[in-house]
């Protein structure tokens, strides 16, 4: 697999999700994807584990010791979740996708198909592109720590993409350019700074991801709304932490 694998699958899986929810409507039962989602959600904690021992790597174990890791992702995750929190990420993302679909999706002289594929492109795209697990995921690629994380939103956004095909029609098809276009600069911003970050602090990256793709988990399995976004910060403190105990030694 190359780099970039994991953006080029799911812009495929949203394509053939759209055909088919084009072609076979609403017969999927609600059993069905409920089963489904559930599934989906006991892979994601799976790859979350894989992710979260990270946080025992050889690598960051010698730069900072063997108690500093778990400090480290502790640290990042409470730090990170309280400017979240503060910044109100969570609800400023839904915000956003709420503006945004009252923006697109509005307009005097414009006809009911017009209308009607407008939003389908507009709710998908934002279904598709803003949300964690497309930044762990990009990110996390583009590090060169593999395709799994964007190999399971493949899969979740190929099932989301049918449904939506269903009730607003190619439209949603559309909104393959935007996966394509938003994952592909964040894998490129992976793989910018995986070129210059040590493997210490990558390792500690990926732990405080690792974590956080459990609460992804966790809203899949129903078992507790998770304020996700709001722990996004994390990312970008946990290698900061890092340097700091590395510093400090």
């Amino acid at each position: 697999m190359f780099v970039g694998f994991g953006t080029v699958t799911n812009v495929a899986t949203v394509v053939a999700g759209s055909g088919l929810g084009l072609l076979i409507g609403h017969r999927l039962s609600p059993r069905v994807r409920t089963t489904v989602t559930a599934a989906l959600g006991l892979v994601t904690l799976l790859i979350a584990a894989q992710a979260a021992v990270a946080v025992s790597d050889a690598d960051l174990t010698r730069a900072v010791g063997d108690s500093a890791p778990t400090l480290i992702v502790l640290g990042s995750l409470v730090l990170g979740g309280i400017i979240g929190a503060a910044l109100r990420l969570e609800d400023r993302i839904e915000s956003l996708g709420g503006w945004l679909q009252a923006r697109l999706s509005r307009g005097t002289g414009q006809d009911e198909a017009r209308d009607r594929f407008v939003e389908g492109f507009v709710i998908s795209s934002l279904v598709f592109c803003v949300g964690p697990l497309t930044i762990l995921g990009s990110i996390n690629e583009g590090l060169g720590n593999g395709a799994d994380q964007l190999l399971l939103k493949s899969t979740l956004d190929g099932f989301a993409a049918l449904a939506f095909a269903a009730s607003f029609g190619i439209g949603v098809m559309a909104s393959a350019l935007s996966v394509g276009l938003i994952q592909g600069s964040l894998t490129l911003l992976g793989a910018l700074l995986g070129s210059f970050l040590p493997d210490a602090h990558l390792a500690a990256l990926t732990a405080t991801g690792g974590l956080i793709l459990i609460g992804v988990a966790m809203r899949l399995l129903d078992l507790k709304t998770v304020a996700v976004a709001d722990l996004l910060p994390a990312l970008v403190i946990a290698p900061i932490l890092c340097q700091i105990v590395v510093a400090t030694r």
